[in-house]
């Protein structure tokens, strides 16, 4: 081979391979896994030690914090589908860990109240759920794990802008699709 030949570029074979998502680097994969492993582990010990799963004790979290909360705040604040959040919540108040009651603000909107059987519950569990968090984040020192909030924080607050630049997306590249038209005829 000549020094000519050697210092000219080869070209890149061409690929008929299709695009696939750089699972190594991709986010949004991560957090998925992290999540659903810590829920299914969660919920897997909660249930055999207390007989409640992770929809309930994400319900009972909130209920401790706020002291009374509906459906729509819960499902807000968690992310969960609202019927969800309903089943979960009328199996909870069939069990005593909470009772309903009208909003006294809003006389229509009925709110959940935890009970002192669902604030006892709500307090072993606790203990548990801060033992897997600790473990958890036992890898990262405290900077980290400050660094680390921030960032889970900006990024949650970011998710109306994700949303947002996918409705775009799909209205840009997918006009055929129902919800694509729905918002054109809206625009």
């Amino acid at each position: 081979m000549t020094k000519k030949n050697a210092s000219k570029p080869s070209a890149a074979p061409v690929s008929s391979a299709p695009r696939v998502v750089d699972l190594e680097h991709y986010v949004p994969a991560y957090l998925t896994w992290i999540a659903n492993k810590l829920s299914r582990g969660a919920s897997q010990h909660y249930l055999e030690i207390f007989d409640v799963g992770i929809e309930t004790w994400r319900c009972l979290v909130l209920l401790a914090i706020e002291g009374a909360i509906s459906a729509q705040q819960i499902s807000r604040v968690i992310g969960m589908d609202k019927g969800s959040i309903s089943r979960c919540l009328k199996g909870m108040q069939e069990r005593g860990l909470i009772r309903t009651e009208l909003d006294a603000a809003d006389g229509r909107l009925r709110i959940a109240v935890l009970t002192p059987e669902g604030r006892r519950l709500h307090d072993q569990i606790m203990g548990m759920a801060l033992e897997r968090e600790r473990a958890f984040l036992s890898v990262l020192d405290d900077g980290e794990t400050e660094l680390l909030m921030s960032m889970l924080r900006r990024l949650h607050e970011n998710l109306p802008a994700v949303e947002t630049a996918t409705q775009e997306y799909a209205a840009t590249h997918f006009p055929q699709a129902k919800g694509a038209k729905r918002r054109r005829a809206e625009d």
